[in-house]
């Protein structure tokens, strides 16, 4: 047993001398000029590396203090730094033959700049560009650097290139706002080639919280443009907060937090996505409240690269049995996080009491926080502009519905003491047509045509300003009506000039102020007397 421990451990002393010897007698430093010339030809981009040493144990190169220099037409800075990068090599051709064959590389926590020009081009668009110009030789298993000596690496293709623990910092030129920085990036291609695709994966931590995963295919890699290279990728974003991180303008309003799952084929130019999306905690319009449940869509899309620019073909959110969908066209450009958007919203027969989230979401606002029970909603709105300043408009139908909380004949004031029944703290809204606008400026509504039991038949319109202040203009034949008393009734028709007993009014004139939280509504008698002075003294001449 001590002459197998002795055995052993001699053994062990023979492979750390020889390991020692053999870094003795391979200075790494002298093969450094090669690889910076060949990484230099493959990149297209100047390469810098400091020390250099040889890890025989894990059959790789180490180099310290790499720099590569950015597309001068971007930055001067560097477009990467990192603390080292390993090349993978094979030991018996460089112990033998001072000969480096390169199977991997892997960087260590790089920073690395990505730019993006208002021409859609980006700082590493001309990664590997010069490098496709030179007459190269044919991709093999390995590339080969040898000392002394400048093969052209521009077939370049490896068992794995691999970055560990990156921090990827994406800015505009010009300058738009503050960068978005990936923290924890790391990235594997596996048997990467230019000339080929390859399998990819990716993670990172998104700003201001969240993560994205990507997995895929990727190539071959287009020499002219990197950015343009094919792909086909299934993407998973996690928790993304699209205001916190800087994608959306905060003063626009719209906010979420999402969780994604997309399928992005790419030719180059144009991404096909479908997908899903989880949205939680969606606001609509500045002012509103989040919604307090989740909504779930499909989508379908393009999107155009070089433009940054695309269409959605569908976006389906299901409500009940019944879809609100979405589809249109979008611009990125020239600020991303305030994008141009011209796009359709519709839906038929969508069931009221789904829709509460969605209307939380718009900063719809019922009086005295009442809410709408029952009944289907159909809408056909036109969405266009900038998020932070957008035209929304088209009608929308509301049928069959209870205002609960909230009794519409009640607050009407003018006719108090005609003779009005008590029906409760409920509204039975029969018909409601409406066609809206909603700018920063405000909300018009037009065209108005509603049937409302405690009040009658209802035509008008009005508007509703940015500090939420009512001023509407109502005309009511309220001959129908539930909430007001026969006496009432008979009076308001006498006075409106036409009817009798059998109350073919023309209508009531109201007036609606106040906010939409407390509305203050106000049967114009008082006009109608003055037009008609003799009417009010026959009409109680009659009684008496």
């Amino acid at each position: 047993m001590k002459l197998w421990r002795k055995s052993l451990l001699a053994l062990v002393g023979l492979i750390v001398v020889a390991g020692l010897s053999i870094s003795f007698l391979v200075n790494a430093n002298t093969f450094r000029p090669a690889i910076e010339k060949q990484l230099t030809t493959v990149l297209g981009r100047n390469v810098k590396l400091g020390d250099l040493s040889l890890s025989l144990f894990s059959g790789s190169i180490v180099a310290r203090d790499v720099i590569i220099a950015d597309d001068p037409n971007f930055s001067a800075a560097p477009f990467l730094t990192a603390k080292q990068l390993r090349i993978g090599v094979l030991m018996r051709p460089l112990i033998y033959h001072r000969q480096v064959v390169v199977r991997s590389f892997q960087v260590d926590s790089p920073q690395i700049t990505l730019i993006r020009a208002v021409d859609g081009t980006w700082n590493f668009s001309s990664i590997g560009r010069v490098a496709s110009s030179a007459n190269g030789s044919a991709a093999g298993t390995t590339s080969k650097i040898l000392n002394g000596s400048a093969p052209n690496l521009s077939n370049l293709s490896v068992s794995s290139i691999v970055i560990a623990n990156g921090r990827v910092q994406i800015e505009s030129l010009p300058t738009r706002g503050r960068p978005s920085v990936y923290d924890h990036v790391s990235l594997t291609a596996r048997n990467f080639s230019f000339a080929s695709q390859f399998p990819l994966g990716m993670s990172a931590n998104l700003p201001a919280g969240g993560t994205i995963g990507i997995i895929g295919q990727v190539g071959p890699i287009n020499r002219d443009d990197a950015a343009a290279s094919p792909a086909d990728l299934q993407i998973s974003v996690k928790n993304l907060d699209p205001v916190a991180a800087g994608f959306l303008d905060p003063g626009a309003g719209l906010s979420f937090v999402a969780n994604i799952d997309v399928h992005a084929a790419s030719d180059g130019q144009t991404v096909a996505t479908t997908g899903t999306f989880r949205v939680r905690n969606l606001k609509l319009r500045k002012g509103a409240a989040a919604a307090q449940k989740p909504l779930d869509f499909a989508y379908s899309g393009t999107h155009r690269l070089k433009e940054n620019s695309g269409r959605i073909d569908d976006a389906i959110v299901k409500i009940g049995n019944a879809e609100l969908h979405a589809k249109g066209t979008y611009e990125a450009v020239p600020d991303a996080s305030n994008p141009l958007l011209n796009l359709k919203v519709y839906g038929q027969n969508l069931p009221v009491d789904g829709l509460r989230p969605l209307m939380t979401a718009a900063a719809v606002r019922l009086p005295n926080n009442s809410t709408l029970n029952g009944g289907t909603l159909g809408l056909n709105l036109a969405i266009s502009g900038r998020v932070s300043s957008l035209v929304i408009s088209g009608p929308i139908a509301l049928d069959n519905t209870r205002m609960v909380g909230f009794d519409v004949g009640s607050k009407i004031h003018g006719i108090a003491a005609m003779g009005r029944p008590k029906t409760g703290d409920i509204t039975d809204i029969q018909k409601l047509r409406v066609n809206v606008r909603l700018t920063n400026a405000g909300v018009v509504a037009d065209h108005i045509d509603a049937v409302i039991s405690a009040v009658g038949e209802l035509t008008g319109s009005g508007t509703v300003s940015p500090a939420n202040q009512l001023d509407f203009n109502l005309i009511a034949k309220i001959d129908s009506a539930k909430g007001i008393g026969k006496v009432g009734v008979k009076l308001l028709t006498k006075l409106n000039g036409k009817g009798g007993d059998s109350g073919n009014a023309s209508g009531v004139p109201l007036r609606v102020t106040g906010t939409p939280d407390e509305p203050y509504i106000t049967a114009d008698v008082g006009g109608i007397v003055k037009k008609k002075k003799h009417s009010l003294a026959s009409i109680f001449g009659k009684k008496n």
